[in-house]
C-alpha cells in the first residue's frame, strides 16, 4: 500500500510550477528551520516565552525520539533506496526514514502551539502548514507513506509531551511561589 500510495503521488511529479513550491515547502521543515524560528520569536517575548520553552522542548524530544532513537532501531530505508523507479527531487539523505522527522517536528511544534494559551491563534495555521510540510515528503521522494505517518503521531505525543511537563512546572512554580 505504501508503494501504491507513493508512486500515485509521484505522477504528480515534473510540473513546472508544482515541483519548486514542494521543494521549498519541504525545506521549512529542513532541520526544524521554520518551527525553530518560531520558537525563538515565542522566546523573545515575554508575554510568549512559557509557550516558546513548551515548543523548544516538544522539538527537542522529536530530536531526540525520532532522528537519534526510532529512526536508528527500525532503520528502514528511504524509498528511493528501494524502488528503481522513484527519482528523488532534493539531495539524497543520509539517515534512515522512518518516521519522518520533517512531520515529527512540525507536529510537535503544531501540538505544543495550540496547547499554550497565550498562542492558540496561531494553532490552525500551525497545523496547515505541518501538514502541507508533511507531504511534501512524500511528493520529493524522500518518506513512504508510513514515514510521514509515524512522524505526525510521534510529533502529536511529543508537543504533547512538552506540554505536561511546561504545565507540571508550571503549576509547581506557582505553589512555591505562593508560599
Amino acid at each position: 500500500m505504501d508503494e501504491s500510495i507513493l508512486f500515485t503521488i509521484q505522477q504528480f511529479t515534473g510540473l513546472p510550477w508544482l515541483d519548486p513550491l514542494m521543494i521549498g515547502l519541504s525545506r521549512l521543515g529542513d532541520n526544524g528551520l521554520v518551527w525553530c524560528i518560531m520558537t525563538i520569536v515565542l522566546l523573545l517575548r515575554p508575554k510568549t516565552r512559557g509557550c516558546g520553552l513548551t515548543c523548544a522542548l516538544a522539538l527537542l524530544f522529536s530530536l531526540l525520539f525520532c532522528n537519534v532513537l526510532i529512526k536508528n532501531l527500525v532503520a528502514r530505508p528511504r524509498p528511493y533506496e528501494e524502488l528503481a523507479w522513484l527519482q528523488p527531487l532534493v539531495p539524497l539523505l543520509p539517515d534512515y526514514a522512518f518516521p519522518s522527522g520533517h512531520a515529527s517536528s512540525s507536529f510537535a511544534a503544531a501540538t505544543a502551539l495550540a496547547l499554550c494559551g497565550s498562542v492558540k491563534k496561531w494553532a490552525a495555521p500551525a497545523f496547515v502548514l505541518a501538514l502541507l510540510i508533511s507531504l511534501t515528503r512524500l511528493y520529493v521522494g524522500v518518506h513512504y507513506p508510513t514515514d510521514v505517518l509515524g512522524g505526525l503521531l510521534l510529533g502529536l505525543l511529543c508537543g504533547y509531551l512538552a506540554w505536561i511537563i511546561s504545565l507540571n512546572y508550571t503549576i509547581r512554580r506557582s505553589i512555591r511561589q505562593r508560599k
